[in-house]
């Protein structure tokens, strides 16, 4: 699958991210499993997380990057295998 991206260094950027399995509730039951790793990734990787929804089976979010920053691919990739349980 191919995906447009603006690759704007500094900007703001809004996201919805869906789990695979649609019935699933597996965000909100592991919401502290994916606050942690969003810390992490942001102590390693700054980003401000602007706003922020988070429903059963997928999320809202809008961050801001640093000027000079636009890799918010790598910090999606480093936040989804340490949050959620997994």
């Amino acid at each position: 699958m191919r995906y447009r991206r603006a690759d704007a260094a500094g900007d703001t950027y809004c996201f919805t991210v869906n789990l695979a399995e649609r019935r699933s509730d597996v965000l909100v039951r592991h919401i502290d499993d994916l606050r942690a790793a969003m810390k992490t990734v942001k102590d390693a990787h700054p980003f401000a997380i602007l706003a922020m929804v988070v429903l059963p089976e997928h999320l809202h979010a809008i961050w801001r990057l640093p000027p000079g920053d636009a890799d918010y691919p790598l910090r999606w990739s480093f936040i989804r295998p340490c949050s959620c349980g997994g």
